[in-house]
């Protein structure tokens, strides 16, 4: 039987590129939801061609353009952020991958847990904000969890048939991103468009500005913490400008398994989606000759000091993440407008952190009032 898949965040790099590996298996997967936050235009086309059983269209403002595009085709639409935390409960959903971008991610997320739906999870900031809460849900519910970041992908393909009490310490790659090697005064004076041109992936603007800050690899440090139920210690940063090790897993003999392939996101997505089947592609494969050296650096926690803000976030636990994701969510669309420069982003992240109160063992709604109230603090310090 053909897996019926929903995905949320439909519109975005994740969710067009996993649209793309279902294209080319219509034998093994077939698309039940997609939803959308506001590009109507995109979502009516690939409801068009996928013929979904429903859609939700966050912005509610598109709801009769889309209702009246896909009313021949007999398209279930819903509109509004409720209904995208409301649509995982639906009982012909087999898998849902979450591609949602940012905090937006958490509350459906738990939703799917609650309805035991199985979960290809690429919002990695569900993680950074709420891990505890989010794995030890899964648990309960006996939800699997499977990555799609390259790099969790990688250490899970790494783990397969290990024992989880072998693993010594992970390596999570990065490329660097495009101002690898800049000192502090260069990177004063980057701009939007520099930092938007990733030297190896293309992806979203938010998780490009998140990769050329070094923030993205701190919030995967975190996720990888939850996902693998590691120590901080436990994981190391590494920098790899090829981006084809995508990780690697050091076990307690010495032993290291890594794996490696040209840098491409439908891989991962294709790989959580049909698991545990790894299924034939036709994705373009690597060549040992083309890749005469693959090299790796430290990386550069004092001039691309997100990293160290992420650990610090990491050690002391709480709400803290919480804070981090909601402050960096922010610093990113200013600086996308051009509010804020490179490095003052980290600043006001770092502000924020010292200054929303503090909270041990946040509930949900403690997660929700953090994330509020950091957002308005972040605002405020822009100004």
């Amino acid at each position: 039987m053909r897996r019926r898949i929903a995905i949320l965040g439909s519109t975005g790099s994740i969710g067009t590129q996993a649209l793309e590996v279902i294209r080319e298996h219509p034998n093994k997967f077939e698309v039940e939801v997609l939803t959308a936050q506001a590009n109507y235009k995109l979502l009516i086309e690939q409801a068009r061609e996928f013929k979904p059983n429903a859609v939700v269209i966050g912005n509610d403002k598109h709801y009769s353009l889309v209702a009246e595009a896909l009313e021949a085709d007999m398209i279930k639409v819903y509109a509004g952020e409720q209904a995208i935390s409301q649509i995982v409960e639906m009982d012909s959903i087999d898998m849902i991958l979450v591609a949602l971008v940012g905090f937006s991610g958490l509350k459906p997320t738990l939703n799917a847990i609650e309805a035991k739906k199985q979960l290809a999870i690429a919002n990695k900031e569900t993680f950074v904000v709420a891990g505890d809460m989010v794995t030890k849900k899964a648990r309960e519910k006996a939800v699997n969890l499977y990555p799609v970041d390259s790099e969790h992908s990688a250490i899970f393909q790494c783990l397969a048939g290990e024992s989880e009490s072998t693993v010594e310490k992970i390596y999570l790659t990065a490329s660097g991103g495009p101002f690898r090697g800049m000192n502090e005064e260069e990177l004063r004076h980057v701009t939007k468009d520099q930092a938007l041109k990733h030297p190896n992936w293309d992806m979203g603007c938010k998780i490009t500005i998140d990769s050329a800050s070094m923030m993205n690899k701190g919030f995967e440090v975190i996720e990888a913490k939850w996902l693998f139920n590691l120590r901080p210690e436990q994981i190391e940063v590494i920098i790899h400008p090829q981006s084809i090790i995508h990780s690697i897993v050091q076990f307690n003999d010495g032993s290291m398994k890594a794996q490696m392939s040209l840098p491409d996101m439908k891989m991962p997505i294709q790989y959580a989606l049909a698991y545990p089947h790894r299924i034939k592609s036709r994705f373009q494969r690597f060549n040992f000759i083309d890749y005469p050296e693959l090299t790796f650096e430290k990386p550069d926690s004092k001039n691309f000091r997100n990293l160290a803000l992420a650990y610090k976030a990491l050690e002391k636990g709480g709400n803290l993440p919480c804070v981090l994701n909601a402050a960096n969510e922010i610093m990113v669309k200013a600086f996308l407008r051009g509010k804020v420069g490179f490095l003052q982003m980290s600043d006001i992240i770092e502000q924020c952190m010292a200054e929303i109160d503090f909270i041990r063992g946040p509930s949900l709604d403690d997660y929700m009032e953090t994330d509020r109230v950091t957002r308005i603090r972040a605002e405020e310090l822009i100004k």
